[in-house]
């Protein structure tokens, strides 16, 4: 992710979430330097992004969109696979996110791939205010 990628990842964040991330949010992940944040492109279409932290052996899946229009092609799949495989080389041992609790879509999505409910977050979500499932992998 490059910070001339923005533009084009906020609409993505923008029709994908009711409380979305700002182009600053955006901009301090980039360079975070524990942050590893991909593009997925389709031609020179950026489709998708993925924001995660690794610190120490602890990961963090932060964000994760795929552009409506691209939705259901195993696009997200691939951006968790990639996650999955780039931080167990640099040697994670723990990965956690957050979901909203009223999104089974997504925590059926993460379970697929080994996440475990973990705990909750209370009123973690604004917009609707909403509880977040914290969930957690271990590779």
């Amino acid at each position: 992710m490059r910070e001339d990628d923005i533009r084009q990842i906020m609409d993505i964040e923008n029709e994908s979430f009711s409380t979305p991330w700002t182009e600053a949010a955006f901009l301090a992940e980039i360079h975070k330097p524990y942050s590893l944040s991909r593009v997925l492109m389709i031609g020179d279409r950026l489709v998708g992004y993925l924001c995660m932290n690794l610190i120490l052996d602890e990961g963090h899946i932060l964000n994760l969109a795929v552009y409506p229009d691209f939705r259901r092609r195993g696009l997200a799949t691939r951006l968790i696979n990639e996650a999955l495989t780039e931080l167990k080389k640099k040697g994670c041992r723990f990965i956690y996110l957050e979901v909203r609790g009223s999104n089974t879509v997504a925590k059926q999505f993460y379970l697929q791939f080994g996440f475990r409910d973990a705990g909750l977050r209370k009123k973690y979500y604004t917009s609707p205010v909403e509880d977040a499932v914290l969930m957690m992998r271990q590779l």
